[in-house]
């Protein structure tokens, strides 16, 4: 039990992280620095590309660990 929520905080943090990081890239292709001065439309579109990322990631995580687990449940 105890290693199962290790793995699951892991992933999460994994994904999370990778996802944002993926947004945060993309952003900066497209022109949006979210470290900018102010909150002009790039500023805000960047922090929505980290957000969509990070949480896109973190749901494929869950996806993929829950599936993981069903497999493992058939054997």
């Amino acid at each position: 039990m105890k290693n199962s929520l290790w793995f699951e905080g892991l992933t999460d943090a994994l994904g999370f992280m990778g996802g944002s990081l993926l947004g945060f890239g993309l952003g900066r292709l497209l022109g949006l620095d979210i470290f900018d001065q102010g909150y002009s439309n790039s500023v805000i579109g960047g922090i929505v590309l980290v957000g969509l990322g990070g949480g896109m990631a973190l749901q494929g995580v869950r996806h993929w660990r829950q599936t993981r687990n069903t497999g493992d449940q058939e054997q």
